[in-house]
């Protein structure tokens, strides 16, 4: 026995209920397609960029070895990182690479700044004219009030 009677719904009612779902259910599938090919690019993008900051982090450890005479305990030290991982993380960066990467750094350290005139710094900001559409505040005093008492 169902809820609602049969002669209650008409055969095009139901068939048009029966497209409504399948809309639904054909909705609802391209939906969740669309997710997978969406948090699969976000997932191929984020790798793409970890491999990148990888890279980047072992040639910054091989380029810091070698500018430190491969000194990994100082330089360990002074990071305050272990001095094996220093080496690790140096070792598949080819000393060409290296010297590459020190070179660039050195351009751009040779680099002249543009000097640009430094304004001084005020300590406190200057008081700003008051503001024509601002009340006046009835308590100001203008230092005459003691006489008028």
């Amino acid at each position: 026995m169902s809820t609602t009677p049969a002669a209650a719904v008409s055969a095009a009612e139901l068939r048009r209920r029966v497209r409504a779902v399948e809309a639904l259910q054909a909705k609802t599938r391209e939906t969740a397609a669309a997710n997978v090919l969406t948090t699969r690019e976000a997932a191929v993008k984020a790798a793409r960029a970890k491999e990148e900051a990888d890279l980047a982090a072992r040639e910054a450890a091989a380029v810091a070895l070698r500018l430190f005479d491969n000194d990994a305990d100082l330089l360990a030290e002074l990071l305050g990182v272990q001095a094996e991982e220093l080496e690790r993380e140096a070792k598949p960066v080819t000393a060409a690479r290296a010297k590459e990467i020190i070179e660039t750094l050195r351009a751009r350290a040779e680099r002249p700044r543009p000097n640009r005139p430094r304004r001084p710094r005020a300590e406190a900001p200057a008081p700003s004219s008051p503001d024509p559409e601002t009340p006046a505040s009835p308590f100001a005093s203008d230092g005459n009030q003691a006489d008028a008492a």
